[in-house]
């Protein structure tokens, strides 16, 4: 068994096929999926996108947040509406939330003070955070700006979390394990060019690891270049597996083990997808 911890399968990539889609994850062995839900972003009310793809599907779990790319544009009801929905049975986190320093369509400052709002609906909600850091180029500037609003803010909450997609260094990771979270590893791990990831998910103990693809995003290889899906999770526990001498099978499991722990998710209902 397999679990997609990451995706975005109400992206409109996935409108001409997403039953086929999810017929094709769970003939790959994907028995369980998070569904990201920050739609298409404040004002359009789309907060509900992964709960409704949640209630239509078994083995399929939401979250609800305001991505930091979107951060300029949150207003008070936003928040309000994502408290409501984070009560919904099937929401298990609050996320994709975070800082992201690359591309800058929100200003930083702005990204700052959303991010610790919805912490704190997060706190209120008792719910773990997914978060998304991608710092500017040859710079560590979003993830000490990220490592230090967590550590004055989240740790001491024990509501944990998950560092979805992880790209930092070794060191990046061991500080995010000593906060708690969980390291997420998705398709780009596959590429060439990403030898720190490899060396993250070496260390990363398999207790503490998910296995995501980000989808319709960085489609592993070898479907690099194409729409990426939750089948293709398979790939990236093939990846982890060959870095650990163990079997895919073995990080599929464990990391479907964390999954439920984790989420505290009962086994028989999240089995069928």
């Amino acid at each position: 068994m397999y679990t997609d911890s990451h995706c975005h399968p109400e992206n409109k990539r996935f409108d001409s096929d997403r039953a086929e889609v999810f017929a094709r994850a769970k003939a790959a062995g994907v028995t369980t999926i998070l569904a990201i839900g920050n739609g298409d972003g404040p004002g359009t009310a789309t907060f509900d996108c992964a709960i409704k793809l949640a209630e239509q599907n078994e083995g399929v779990f939401a979250t609800v947040g305001i991505h930091p790319h979107e951060a300029a544009l949150a207003k008070q009801e936003d928040f309000d509406e994502m408290l409501a929905l984070s009560r919904h049975p099937k929401v298990v986190a609050w996320g994709e939330i975070g800082l992201d320093y690359y591309y800058d369509h929100s200003p930083r400052e702005v990204q700052q003070r959303v991010f610790l709002q919805q912490i704190e609906l997060a706190k209120v909600a008792k719910l773990p955070i997914i978060i998304h850091c991608r710092p500017s180029d040859d710079s560590d500037n979003a993830w000490d700006d990220l490592l230090r609003l967590l550590r004055e803010n989240w740790q001491s909450t024990g509501l944990g979390g998950v560092m979805h997609c992880f790209t930092g260094s070794v060191e990046q990771a061991r500080a995010s394990l000593d906060l708690g979270f969980v390291i997420s590893f998705a398709g780009n791990i596959t590429y060439p060019k990403a030898q720190n990831i490899r060396d993250a998910a070496s260390l990363v103990p398999l207790d503490r690891m998910f296995i995501e693809t980000d989808s319709p995003y960085l489609a592993p290889v070898p479907h690099r270049g194409g729409r990426n899906e939750p089948a293709f999770v398979v790939e990236v526990a093939c990846h982890i597996s060959q870095l650990r001498n163990i079997s895919p099978e073995e990080v599929g499991r464990q990391t479907t083990e964390n999954f439920n722990n984790f989420f505290r998710i009962q086994l028989q209902t999240a089995t069928t997808l």
